[in-house]
């Protein structure tokens, strides 16, 4: 078992090195400075190792607390009608139910998997065994600290919250034993990173019971919170019992990477017969149009599929949210005045919302995957005028995706801000719904800019760009910021508004300026 750890954990460091030194290099500060050898440089490896290993430490506690702060405490203090203590219980027990099916450490595909199981023919079991012990045991090692934090703060006992890591330890255990059963009885195999709409109904559902129950003033007493919490402890008995007896991890883990095996051989190759099978193959789709406009229409009617499904299921189900909170204000007056309260208040935390539900990746890839990876081989296609007209084009179709749930969302933030009460200025309506529409224009606006300015895709539509990959993971901490922030609507909206215009130019600049040189294909 030792030896396995050892290996295992070698093989993941070795990865993560490698990655460190790969993404210095497509710095664009750094890549000139740093040698084509990089690999080779003896100083430069010690640095990723030291890197690699302080970030296994951090990610065991600073992961758990970023969780326990923006997803369970942060909310549960936000419901000052309500008891603190008893929110912070209701929040996690919902969650930890989603992190139990849908963050297993168990039926996760993974690159180490794949070099440790299927190249180097390593132990299956063994190796199955010995990562995830590890796994829950970070879990419990990350969680206790900042839940006795987090939980003393606001008066839960602290034996409540010494059992509360292994509670959720208990419910991944419990939720892989079942799935584990399910396997041997009915061969099916789980793939939690392929969740399936049920699946992700299941999470919605639970996320809506999570945050939108506490949000109408209906709270789980501490008492049934607590019982649930700790049914988790022989539960997960059950589910340790199972994964321990459990015999044909081989089998399991050789069907959960067998989409990654064929993916490391062949990426471009699996990739495009993917993205084909969302693609119109009907030969009469045509364009009265000319020049870029008719290559822009018969992209955007033949993959259809690809662009507008999603943005329509988005849109429905927003529809169906907006019905039911009119539903609920006709049955419970009560609620009006904290919902409305809320809607005052609380539009930063759209932003959130926006940036999730936006499709601009989606775009993206399919533009190059089905487009430019064949025409950014032709000069003609990289002239400045060429390159700002067509960016123009992609935008105005990206922001017509985007801006149906915008609209619907924006709609019925308008409308039930007035059957909840109302309010005194009636240019808050207006500025409510602009500027979630703006929101939804400017995700829009920034995923294209940094497609054309970053390009980070190479021919098998994998992101090698570490100055993208750098992008989106700053815009996605600065949406979290904004998500904890409360301002009335006119100030923040007409700010969404300025903003918004304003990205727009200085993209449009940006694009006509260096679009020419940085869109190109990665090798």
């Amino acid at each position: 078992m030792n030896k396995t750890l050892k290996i295992s954990f070698s093989l993941k460091n070795t990865y993560r090195v490698n990655t460190i030194l790969f993404s210095l290099k497509q710095i664009p500060i750094l890549k000139k400075l740093l040698p084509a050898t990089l690999y080779k440089v003896k100083g430069l490896k010690v640095f990723a190792n030291i890197v690699s290993v302080l970030w296994e430490i951090i990610s065991v506690f600073f992961g758990k607390l970023l969780y326990l702060f923006l997803m369970v405490s942060g909310p549960a203090v936000l419901y000052d009608k309500l008891p603190t203590a008893q929110v912070f219980l209701h929040i996690l027990l919902f969650l930890t139910i989603i992190g139990g099916f849908a963050n297993t450490n168990l039926f996760n595909p993974s690159q180490d998997k794949y070099y440790a199981m299927i190249l180097m023919r390593m132990d299956a079991r063994e190796y199955t065994l010995v990562n995830y012990i590890y796994a829950l045991l970070k879990v419990v090692i990350g969680f206790l600290p900042f839940v006795i934090l987090f939980g003393r703060d606001i008066e839960i006992p602290i034996w409540i919250c010494i059992l509360l890591p292994f509670a959720i330890v208990g419910m991944k255990l419990c939720f892989s034993g079942v799935i584990l059963w399910m396997d041997e009885k009915k061969d099916r195999n789980y793939n939690e990173s392929k969740l399936n709409k049920y699946q992700w109904g299941a999470i919605g559902l639970l996320l809506i019971a999570a945050y939108g129950l506490p949000a109408v003033g209906v709270v789980l007493p501490n008492a049934i919170s607590l019982l649930l919490f700790f049914m988790c402890i022989p539960l997960g008995g059950f589910g340790l019992w199972k994964v321990l007896t459990f015999q044909d991890y081989r089998a399991v883990n050789q069907e959960l990477l067998r989409w990654l095996n064929n993916q490391m051989d062949t990426p471009a190759q699996i990739i495009k017969e993917a993205n084909e099978k969302n693609i119109s193959a009907d030969v009469t789709i045509t364009s009265k149009r000319k020049g870029f406009e008719y290559l822009n229409e018969l992209f955007i009617k033949r993959h259809k599929k690809i662009l507008w499904n999603s943005t329509k299921k988005i849109s429905y189900v927003c529809l169906f949210l907006v019905a039911g909170v009119q539903v609920l204000l006709y049955i419970r007056p009560e609620v009006k005045e904290n919902l409305n309260e809320m809607i005052m208040t609380w539009l930063p935390y759209f932003v959130f919302i926006m940036y999730v539900i936006n499709r601009g990746t989606n775009f993206t890839q399919a533009l190059f995957m089905n487009c430019d990876h064949s025409l950014l081989t032709y000069s003609f296609f990289k002239q400045p005028n060429f390159v700002l007209r067509l960016f123009q084009i992609r935008l105005r179709e990206i922001i017509k995706i985007n801006a149906v749930p915008a609209a619907v969302i924006g709609g019925g933030l308008a409308l039930t801000l007035y059957t909840s009460g109302g309010t005194d200025n009636p240019l808050n309506y207006i500025i409510l719904i602009v500027s979630i529409l703006c929101m939804s224009m400017f995700f829009s606006v920034h995923y294209l800019t940094a497609y054309y300015l970053l390009q980070p895709f190479n021919a098998g539509t994998e992101i090698k760009s570490g100055t993208y990959r750098i992008v989106l993971t700053a815009t996605y901490l600065i949406c979290f910021f904004l998500m904890q922030q409360r301002m009335p609507i006119l100030i923040f909206g007409i700010m969404t508004i300025v903003f918004c215009v304003l990205y727009c130019i200085v993209a449009s600049v940006l694009i006509y300026r260096f679009a020419p040189k940085t869109f190109k294909i990665r090798t």
